[in-house]
């Protein structure tokens, strides 16, 4: 079969134990992302087998029907809602999507952005690069407040972490987050007014879907201290679009840290946070360690593999096999 790799950014596929299961199979890697459907689908036609990197590019309809040889999307983490899952069944096209990714790699990162941005430690290397000394004053985490909205996977671990620094923790979220959260002897801010108002770091560990997308607004924001952080590690989208950037020029919160982009990945440094001093921007490196790439690519060659084997595992769409 011909497997092509999409959006593998740092050429990680070829790299991992799991590739050399797929020799007899020719495997194409492209590194590059490519946005527009019609040239999508003119380098995917010939394609048996694709491999996709959680949610990095949209799979629509308009790039499926232009792929006569597919026979199955292999796809890394159980998050298909860039696939349009009913083109593929029609078609007859199965989808494979199993294996998760590894929360503590996105909590360590959540940690990285918080304290580099307190203490201001990009900025400071690149001065000392520059020949110069230390010109901020950074800010102690110890007795401060940890807002932590969403205290699933990762929202959990990155609690456990500002409780050990001697932060007070306050979650918000749905009813279940907050239980879980009240379990594991974490407070529950009063109202989201109070979350927002009180802490003076907020995390933010929500997936994104209909429900989420835009759940931070303008107003949320305006309520921060204005020597908050906000930090996003999780989907640009589930801030209103454009509301961090206007809310960071008006003054509140002081600063954010971000590893997601609504449109991703950005080149040419084409995004408005990027042009703000008060904005520390990652280009979305969350969950990209080796061991998170170990298993999300692990689990794709398998997946290719069974279905190579006529026993497909972790099918999406019961339909599209039934087709197929």
């Amino acid at each position: 079969m011909k497997i092509v790799v999409i959006d593998d950014y740092s050429d990680a596929f070829r790299k991992v134990s799991a590739f050399s299961r797929l020799q007899g199979h020719e495997v194409v890697v492209h590194t590059d992302t490519e946005k527009d459907p019609a040239r999508l689908a003119e380098r995917l036609k010939d394609a048996d087998v694709v491999v996709l990197t959680q949610q990095r590019s949209r799979f629509p309809k308009a790039v499926i029907e232009h792929l006569p040889k597919l026979k199955m999307i292999s796809q890394t983490g159980r998050n298909a809602s860039h696939v349009d899952i009913d083109a593929c069944s029609q078609r007859g096209i199965v989808i494979s999507a199993g294996g998760g990714g590894r929360a503590n790699n996105t909590a360590e990162l959540t940690w990285g952005l918080i304290i580099s941005s307190v203490r201001h430690i990009p900025f400071e290397v690149e001065r000392l690069k520059g020949g110069q000394w230390q010109s901020t004053v950074g800010t102690g985490l110890a007795g401060k407040t940890l807002g932590v909205y969403a205290f699933g996977g990762i929202g959990s671990k990155v609690a456990e972490v500002g409780r050990a620094f001697g932060m007070k923790v306050l979650c918000w979220g749905r009813e279940g987050s907050l239980a879980r959260a009240k379990k594991a002897d974490f407070d529950a801010a009063a109202s989201r007014e109070a979350f927002f108002e009180s802490a003076d770091v907020i995390s933010l560990h929500l997936p994104l879907n209909a429900e989420t997308r835009a759940i931070v607004t303008g107003a949320d924001l305006a309520r921060m201290k204005p020597t908050a952080l906000m930090v996003n590690t999780s989907r640009a989208p589930i801030i209103a679009e454009g509301a961090l950037a206007a809310a960071l020029k008006a003054g509140r919160p002081g600063f954010a840290a971000v590893d997601v982009f609504e449109d991703e990945p950005v080149m040419g440094a084409d995004h408005p946070l990027l042009k703000l001093d008060n904005a520390l921007c990652t280009p979305h490196l969350g969950y990209v360690t080796w061991d998170s790439y170990e298993a999300f690519y692990n689990t794709a060659v398998e997946q290719i593999l069974a279905f190579a084997s006529g026993a497909p595992i972790n099918i999406l769409n019961a339909d599209g096999l039934a087709k197929r």
